[in-house]
């Protein structure tokens, strides 16, 4: 069984089906299960400005360090910019997104 290790509060937002999507830097040719890993990792708090994420996250148990969902990867896809504007009508998915790709520049 494959598994992909996603930063809190991603991961748990993904196990609560809050969150759909997950941004790589790399593709994948796998398309079917794998668990979610929860990794030791969290967001620093200079990232956490974004009252969407705030709110989102506001009592939420994080999961660090464990495995806690199984999921189904089903497609990878580039991230263009007809992507991210499809991504924008979301703006909860679109917060998570643009917090990962605000990460990548750092």
């Amino acid at each position: 069984m494959k598994v992909i290790s996603i930063k809190e509060p991603f991961a748990t937002l993904i196990m609560n089906g809050t969150k759909k999507i997950e941004t790589r830097s790399w593709k994948t040719n796998y398309r079917g299960d794998l668990f979610i890993h929860a990794n030791g990792k969290s967001l620093t708090k200079k990232f956490l400005i974004n009252d969407t994420i705030l709110n989102l996250i506001q009592g939420l148990d994080m999961h660090y360090g464990n495995i806690i969902c199984k999921g189904i990867l089903v497609d990878c896809i580039y991230m263009d910019e007809k992507f991210i504007s499809e991504i924008k009508k979301d703006s909860i998915e679109y917060a998570c997104v643009s917090i990962l790709i605000s990460i990548s520049h750092y």
